[in-house]
């Protein structure tokens, strides 16, 4: 059971508290013996708090200290490994709306940006779903801008529904995350019954007076409602939430530790802390002005970052989007990302035009960006983001398993903060990778893949489960689908 009587967001994202941190880290970024001891206490697991990642923060922004970033980053990449192997999970986003009634001075769908609205009918859903299908994804995370008159809350659960019902060959959604604006009880409630995997929602910044000065207008211009969301949408139901800051508003290091403290949040509220967190650079978008922003992080810094979120919450995925560069984005998976997109569309509608126009294996160069929140950075196919990872030992992985086998929550964390969330991990990313050589992928693609799979079979550990894993290896070859362990 869980505290249903939530806090107010300030008294857990405490200014004061952060500030204090941030000190006491500034204090120790040069104390060799405690930064020695807090990795040696991340090696086992279990996690850091937000007090020793404020030391390791500054102790890596030290220029001086390139082999403690090194060493950070090496274990960063041990922990992704033990608790969720070489997979890393695919997904794309489908944004279906782009109306929004928020002044974000950040953002492209801004109430005064001359963007293209446009909001999709079923049958463009349908159409758009069909052309992710295609394109070998199972998982969507479903987003749309913020107006309760072009896009309510029904809206939305239409378009899950319609999503959930539309198949193509072999290709069917089988998780659709959703990352909208912050709404009631009730309306999470829907959006549990609707089937919802995780309920995703960004804070943007934690730093309330820079909050308040991008958000100068619309609902979304009230921190404390936006910020106490995912503690309604637990109230509601939903097992898993995501959360994340845009890194470039405000600090990074100020960043961090509100996301830290958020996490405890949630960990002493509900016993479940984030099911991801997501780090997202600013990033240009139509009708706004990045000289405005002075805190853009660098590459290194962003490393770091990825880098020390994962040793802090070793138990939570950690997404990265088609808002970075390609090489950087091949470089950044390694220091503990399991989550990424391919192939993807940002503007409303797209997908099925892009099959139109070049193949499902078409890259989203050819995306019409006038509806578009942000520019894609990574314009990569689907398949030559997948052929990346399997030349670099990384598994694609399509699972959904989790969600679907009821584990999710607390009953997930348990699986996950003990380390055996790997023994469903593994071979579900290896049989979902085998269902989209055989339905999508080129003689290239299949050589790559099966070389992956042969090695990465020898690490099943349980003998039991190899042998089921073959079983089921065999039957999808034949033309079955859908096992899963």
């Amino acid at each position: 059971m869980f505290n249903s009587k939530s806090e107010k967001a300030e008294e857990f994202i405490c200014h004061d508290e952060i500030m204090d941190t941030l000190a006491y880290g500034k204090e120790n970024e040069n104390n060799v013996q405690l930064i020695d001891s807090i990795l040696q206490k991340a090696e086992t697991l279990v996690g850091l708090n937000y007090k020793e990642v404020s030391v390791l923060i500054h102790a890596c922004e030290n220029t001086e200290n390139s082999t403690l970033r090194e060493k950070i980053f090496k274990l960063a990449r041990k922990i992704k490994e033990q608790i969720y192997g070489k997979r890393i999970v695919m997904f794309a986003p489908l944004y279906v709306s782009n109306y929004c009634v928020n002044g974000c001075k950040y953002c492209g769908y801004h109430t005064g940006s001359c963007i293209k609205r446009k909001k999709l009918t079923q049958e463009e859903v349908a159409n758009e779903c069909r052309a992710i299908e295609s394109m070998g994804h199972k998982r969507i995370a479903m987003e749309a801008g913020e107006d309760d008159i072009n896009c309510s809350i029904d809206y939305i659960l239409e378009c899950m529904k319609t999503a959930y019902a539309t198949k193509n060959g072999n290709g069917e959604i089988r998780r659709i995350n959703v990352n909208i604006a912050s709404t009631t009880v009730e309306n999470y409630k829907k959006l549990k019954e609707a089937g919802i995997g995780t309920y995703v929602l960004f804070q943007e910044t934690y730093h309330k007076p820079t909050y308040e000065r991008l958000h100068p207008s619309g609902p979304k211009s009230n921190y404390e409602y936006h910020t106490t969301a995912h503690d309604r949408a637990m109230q509601g139901g939903i097992d898993d939430v995501g959360i994340g800051v845009l890194y470039g508003l405000y600090d990074y290091k100020y960043e961090i530790i509100g996301t830290m403290l958020h996490v405890k949040h949630l960990e002493d509220t509900f016993g479940v802390g984030p099911h991801t967190i997501s780090i997202p650079r600013v990033k240009y978008a139509e009708g706004v002005d990045l000289s405005l922003f002075t805190n853009i992080v660098s590459d290194e810094q962003f490393k770091t970052i990825i880098a020390v979120l994962r040793v802090a919450v070793p138990y939570t995925g950690i997404i990265i989007s088609t808002r970075e560069a390609p090489d950087f984005r091949d470089e950044i998976i390694g220091l503990g990302v399991s989550q990424t997109s391919g192939g993807s569309c940002t503007g409303v509608g797209g997908y099925a035009d892009r099959v139109l126009r070049g193949g499902s294996n078409a890259s989203s160069s050819c995306d019409d960006q006038s509806t578009a929140q942000f520019k894609v950075a990574d314009e990569r196919s689907e398949s030559e983001v997948l052929k990346m990872l399997l030349k670099n030992g990384y598994i694609p992985s399509f699972c959904t398993a989790c969600y679907r086998a009821g584990r999710t929550g607390d009953r997930f964390m348990q699986f996950a903060k003990s380390g055996d969330i790997c023994n469903y991990c593994l071979p579900n990313a290896m049989l979902t990778l085998t269902e989209y050589v055989l339905d999508y992928g080129d003689d290239e693609f299949k050589q790559l893949a099966f070389d992956v799979i042969a090695k990465e079979r020898q690490n099943i550990a349980n003998p039991t489960t190899k042998a089921k894993f073959d079983e089921y290896f065999e039957r999808i070859k034949n033309g079955e689908r859908d096992f899963r362990f």
